[in-house]
């Protein structure tokens, strides 16, 4: 087993592993343990009381964090040469559609949201084999198959983010870096957290939240009192 740093020893120190804190302090904790010496992802996962197998209880869906994500997302968009514009216009990295299609298959992944048009989806589909493992293509249901490109391309640069729950009935979302106050943070999971109460499947039985954790890239795990947030 890797041993601890000094500092991330320390910083497990300052957690109590039998606690359960509310939201707000552990957003404030995270941030006084962060060991990182960049500006590190701060993510919340959340177990909750589903059967993923069950189509029903397959979640997945978006939110928009109001703070943003404290990331540039990197926007490509397969579209048809009428829709170019639009899609520059509202911020994408990279449009087309042949070229593109052939520049992904290759290998080329430098990027982190695909947007796409209904039309493109049959030259799109065979991405899957690349953009499929990475969590990468393109679906209705998270607004990124659609006619109006420009609005979902800014709904992405503007913090609108994918989640889908596991095979382990977990969803994992970042919601921030640790630059962000504990102010923004508890905002940004608030969000999420209450987007995946109001998406509760009808046939979930039982406690539908069973944990919330907060983390950075590199701390560890801070519990939430699920009662504080749901």
């Amino acid at each position: 087993m890797a041993k601890l740093s000094k500092a991330r020893k320390a910083a497990a120190e300052k957690v109590d592993a039998a606690k359960q804190y509310t939201l707000s302090e552990a957003m404030a904790l995270v941030k006084e343990i962060n060991t990182a010496k960049f500006d590190a992802s701060v993510d919340v996962h959340v177990r909750l009381g589903i059967d993923p197998r069950k189509p029903d209880q397959a979640l997945r869906g978006t939110v928009t964090l109001p703070h943003g994500t404290g990331k540039v997302k990197r926007v490509i968009a397969f579209v048809t040469a009428d829709k170019e514009k639009e899609a520059l216009d509202a911020g994408a990295d990279y449009v087309g559609l042949d070229d593109l299609v052939n520049k992904v298959a290759d290998g080329w992944t430098d990027f982190d949201v695909v947007v796409a048009m209904p039309q493109t989806m049959a030259k799109v589909g065979r991405l899957g084999r690349v953009l499929g493992p990475r969590g990468l293509m393109p679906n209705p249901k998270t607004g990124t198959v659609t006619m109006d490109v420009g609005q979902a391309i800014t709904d992405v640069k503007g913090g609108k983010i994918a989640f889908r729950v596991d095979k382990f009935g977990i969803i994992h979302s970042s919601v921030g870096r640790v630059g962000f106050t504990p102010e923004q943070l508890k905002d940004n999971a608030d969000e999420l957290l209450t987007t995946l109460v109001r998406m509760k499947p009808s046939s979930s039985k039982g406690t539908y939240v069973k944990s919330v954790t907060v983390a950075s890239t590199m701390s560890p795990g801070i519990k939430v009192d699920p009662k504080t947030v749901v």
